[in-house]
Order: structure tokens, then C-alpha cells, then sequence
């Protein structure tokens, strides 16, 4: 047999594994993040259960990202010694608790309290994933992997919301949390049966550098301090755009039903086909370049919201969700090749930054909204995001 018959097999087989563990890694991250954004879709029904304004209703189901901030710091710090998998599977088993307690209470504190409890269980699922696959994974396999959990997060927006509207309008919304608390054991019991099989190499060695002395270095770092408010300024404008459109959507000229509301969603359908080519566009543009065009990208579809039509509404919410989750995959992979030491923390204080921002943007543009109105919204994000464009200035492309 000739080399090159030899190597074709071997070459089949990696490509193989190589499937495998994406569409594994994908759909994990997709039963770890679908009730972050899926109650987004009922929004307008929430707000007519607990009577509060759309504004309160909009920051108690935002507060998860508050929970995913501070678990993101709490890992980041104290979790060098956890069992990755075991920490996984139980974060995902605890976390159906909060979300069947949801179908439960009339209490906005009550509800906003479980969303934290959400987004708690959420972030560490989700650090001791990245922490596993950046120590059980070659460099190659860990820049698919990543990639393949992007793509999972950007199905969980477009799935998770479209079952929930969809959930909710033919059952009923305490249903619709029943149905994503079944969900989360089902991701807890994936972890539990496939998770350690995706790579047999060994754990990396832990320095035995403290958590605190470690974030020393990437807050020290002006590129990791740039991609920090990046990542901030991004969720900024995701969550308060796709929390606030709903409102739209349901008046006035637009007038959609719950059910259509869902149908909506199918605006993150393109961004699943985008966000894999985030590692084209870093290496061919570099992070500076491609992160200002992406969020131009995102800037155009913002004032595409203005609009009456909702065919052009639709294309500015496409183009809203390629442009930030393009740039934000672009930021995550700039933090972990430009991170020097401990990537783990790098990684941490950058979700903790981006969580937080998704928790100011529900809170800043929802008063924006009850107080000014949707165009002083529309405003308010693209000047946001041409601030996140100006701190990207600073961005160089990594030495190979």
C-alpha cells in the first residue's frame, strides 16, 4: 500500500472525528445557553401575567446575565481544581430546578431571583466547557471546538426562541418552562455520557499561580482591556435590541401575534451559517478590521428597525445578529491567542464583561424605551456600537 492510499483513510477519520466533535460540542452549548435568551419570545405575554411595565419585565429576564457574570468571575477564580465534566453535568442537572420553579411563581422578584439562579448554573456549565476543551484539545481541535459552541449559542437565540413562543402559545407559559427544565436534563445527561469521550489527552498541569494573581496579566494587557469593553458593549446592544424589538413587533404597524412573534426568530437562521467563518474573516481582515466591519454591518441593520415594513424590519434583525455575533466570536479568539499565561482567566473576566453589559443594556434601553421611545433606542445602540468600533482601533493582529 502507498503512503498517500495510507493517508487518505487516516485523513477520512479525522475528518470524521473532527464532525463528530463539532456537532457534540455544538449541541451542548446549545442545551447550556437555551433559556438564556428563549423567554425573550414571550416577553409581551410576561408582561401581561405579572403586570409590571415592559421595562421591569425586560430586566427581570435579563438578570440571568447578571447570574452569568458573577459565575463566570466565581470559576475563573476558585474553579482551577473542579472536575470539568462532573461540574458541567451537575450545573446543567441543578439548573432545571430554577427553571421548573418558573412555571410556578406570580412574583416578579421571584422570577427575577430564578433567572439569576439561571444564569448562575448557565456560566458554569459554560467556563468548565471552555476550560475543558482548552485542556483536552490540540490547538487545531480547540479553534473548531470553539467555533463549534459559538454556533451552538447562536442556535440555542434561534431554536430556544422559537419553542418558546411556540410552547407558550399552544400550552401555556408555565408548560414552556416545564418543556426547557426537561431540556436541561437532557444536556446534563449528554454531558454525563459522551463528554469524556471526546478526547483522550490529559489534563494540563495547574501552575499553582493564584486565581487573583492571574488576572493580573490580561487586566494589565491594553488589547485584553479593549476586547473586555468589546465584549460589553456587544451584549449592551444584543440584548437591548432583541429584548425591545419584541414590543415593536406586537403594535402598531407591525401587530404580530405571540405565535408569529416566534416565527420571527428565524432572523439567527443566517448568522448559524455565518458565525463558523469568524475565524476567516479575523485572519483575513484582522481583529481590528474585521471587528469594525462586522459591527458596521450591525450598525446598518439598526436603522433598518426604524422602518414599517416588516420585511425590512427582518433584515435589519439579520443583520443586527451576523454583525454582533461575527464580532464577538472575533473578540473571544482574539482574548485566548492574545492571552500569554492564564487564558482561563482571560476568558473569565470577558464573560463576566459581557454578561454585565447585556445586564446594562437590558436595564438602560428598557428606560430609554418607557421614557423616550424606540427611535432614542435605535439611537442609543448604534452609538454604542461605534464606540466599540473606535475601541477596536487599538487591536493588532497576532504575531504567528
Amino acid at each position: 500500500m502507498t503512503t498517500s492510499e495510507q493517508t487518505e483513510p487516516t485523513r477520512l477519520r479525522m475528518v470524521a472525528a473532527d464532525s463528530w466533535r463539532f456537532g457534540l460540542i455544538a449541541l451542548i452549548a446549545f442545551l447550556t445557553l437555551v433559556d438564556l435568551f428563549a423567554t425573550q419570545a414571550i416577553l409581551p405575554s410576561l408582561v401581561i401575567k405579572f403586570g409590571v411595565s415592559r421595562a421591569t419585565m425586560g430586566f427581570a429576564v435579563n438578570a440571568s446575565t447578571f447570574g452569568m457574570a458573577v459565575a463566570g468571575v466565581a470559576v475563573a477564580l476558585f474553579g482551577r481544581n473542579l472536575d470539568r465534566r462532573n461540574g458541567i453535568w451537575i450545573s446543567l442537572a441543578v439548573l432545571a430546578i430554577p427553571t421548573t420553579l418558573l412555571s410556578q411563581t406570580d412574583s416578579i422578584l421571584v422570577f427575577a431571583l430564578l433567572r439569576v439562579a439561571q444564569g448562575l448554573c448557565m456560566s458554569t456549565a459554560f467556563t468548565l466547557t471552555m476550560a475543558y476543551l482548552a485542556e483536552h484539545l490540540s490547538a487545531r481541535e480547540t479553534t473548531n471546538a470553539l467555533a463549534a459552541y459559538v454556533t451552538g449559542n447562536v442556535a440555542s437565540n434561534f431554536f430556544g426562541r422559537l419553542m418558546s413562543a411556540a410552547v407558550a402559545d399552544t400550552f401555556g407559559i408555565s408548560t414552556n418552562f416545564l418543556t426547557f427544565a426537561a431540556l436541561n436534563l437532557i444536556g446534563a445527561a449528554l454531558v454525563w455520557f459522551t463528554l469524556q469521550k471526546t478526547s483522550a489527552m490529559t489534563r494540563a498541569a495547574a501552575t499553582g499561580e493564584s486565581g487573583r494573581a492571574a488576572w493580573k496579566g490580561p487586566l494589565g494587557n491594553a488589547e485584553l482591556r479593549a476586547c473586555f469593553v468589546i465584549g460589553f458593549l456587544i451584549l449592551f446592544v444584543f440584548i437591548g435590541t432583541f429584548t425591545y424589538v419584541n414590543f415593536q413587533l406586537v403594535t402598531a404597524p407591525l401587530s404580530l401575534s405571540p405565535m408569529a412573534l416566534g416565527l420571527v426568530y428565524f432572523v439567527f437562521l443566517p448568522s448559524m451559517l455565518t458565525t463558523p467563518l469568524a475565524g476567516r474573516v479575523a485572519a483575513r481582515l484582522g481583529p481590528r478590521i474585521g471587528i469594525g466591519a462586522t459591527l458596521a454591518l450591525a450598525i446598518l441593520g439598526l436603522l433598518l428597525l426604524l422602518a414599517s415594513s416588516l420585511p425590512v424590519v427582518l433584515v435589519g434583525m439579520a443583520l443586527v445578529a451576523i454583525g454582533t455575533f461575527l464580532a464577538q466570536a472575533i473578540a473571544t479568539g482574539h482574548v485566548s491567542r492574545t492571552a500569554s499565561r492564564d487564558r482561563a482567566a482571560a476568558s473569565g473576566i470577558y464573560l463576566a464583561s459581557y454578561y454585565a453589559g447585556g445586564l446594562a443594556g437590558s436595564f438602560v434601553i428598557g428606560q430609554v424605551y418607557d421614557r423616550i421611545g424606540w427611535t432614542a433606542c435605535v439611537t442609543v445602540l448604534a452609538a454604542v456600537l461605534a464606540c466599540a468600533i473606535a475601541v477596536a482601533r487599538v487591536l493588532q493582529t497576532p504575531r504567528t
